[in-house]
């Protein structure tokens, strides 16, 4: 199994009547900015661990699991509410940060979609962005809406009758095969640690995920590009956005939303640039995370 070269700490943070798991690495206080990951859906914030180990400057680091996800209890509603990231972020920042501290932050695929609006919203809080492949969404039209919260109220009724409660695993190998499964690239070693992580047994010996199956309930609302490139205009951090050398954009979205697409939008921020993670997918911070770690310090110190 895979042994981490700088492991993490944990804390528990009550934070807006959840409890928030946040993970910590490297000193209490440090000469650089704070580094703030920023996880995906379905995933968890130990993600980021061998990313971390390829970094060559101690910093101090820290990585919630957002609410629903990994250690962080889940929310009483039956559904989740995007801007609730954005609230969830600005609170954990004025508990870890220091008053008027703008933060270095990454983010990766959903992680990265908030981490840009966030930017946005707040955008003397951040230093430097990195975004790993948090690309957004299609844009919609209005006419879509009548059909997407009848599809929102349907599986609000799937959820209850259970009809989405996620696949349970025999044990922690069975959890990193289904790891493997997903991600060519995932590594035997790395595979069976991040299990541990992502997953743990319940009562009955049986290993489930560590995430609310509300989350797979599709937004009520609609996802408004004229919004989305508002935020984006407002950002005035330069940000870096890493893309995996397979199109997983193209590969995920089958011709309604293209690469192409996503560098039209990045257009909109005042000082943005792409690059490129080689023989890397989705996860390319599992699949290369050397890569990824050299070009967050090399963005991150300008």
């Amino acid at each position: 199994m895979y042994t981490p070269l700088k492991p993490s700490r944990s804390s528990m943070l009550p934070l807006r009547r959840l409890n928030y798991h946040v993970r910590h690495w490297g000193p209490e206080h440090s000469p650089l900015p704070t580094l703030v990951l920023l996880h995906g859906w379905m995933d968890v914030s130990a993600s980021y661990q061998f990313t971390v180990d390829a970094l060559q400057q101690e910093r101090r680091i820290i990585a919630p699991d957002w609410r629903g996800f990994g250690l962080t209890s889940r929310t009483e509603a039956d559904h989740y509410f995007f801007a609730d990231y954005l609230a969830d972020l600005d609170l954990l920042l004025d508990h870890y940060c220091a008053p008027g501290e703008a933060v270095d932050l990454v983010g990766h695929s959903m992680g990265g979609n908030i981490a840009m609006m966030y930017a946005g919203v707040r955008p003397e809080r951040i230093r430097r962005l990195v975004n790993l492949e948090g690309f957004g969404l299609p844009a919609t039209r209005p006419a879509q809406a009548p059909g997407r919260y009848a599809q929102w109220i349907d599986e609000i009724k799937q959820l209850h009758r259970g009809e989405m409660a996620l696949k349970t695993y025999d044990s922690q190998a069975g959890v990193a095969q289904r790891l493997v499964k997903t991600n060519r690239r995932l590594t035997q070693d790395k595979a069976e640690w991040l299990a541990g992580h992502w997953a743990q047994a319940n009562a009955q010996g049986q290993w489930e995920i560590l995430g609310d199956p509300a989350h797979k309930i599709t937004s009520a609302q609609l996802y408004r590009l004229d919004e989305a490139l508002a935020l984006y205009e407002r950002i005035t951090a330069p940000v870096l956005a890493v893309e995996a050398s397979d199109d997983s954009l193209g590969q995920w979205w089958k011709g309604k939303y293209r690469l192409e697409e996503y560098h039209e939008r990045l257009t909109r921020v005042p000082q943005a640039r792409i690059a490129v993670v080689q023989d890397a997918g989705h996860m390319l911070h599992h699949d290369q995370p050397a890569q990824v770690a050299n070009l967050i310090e090399e963005f991150l110190a300008g």
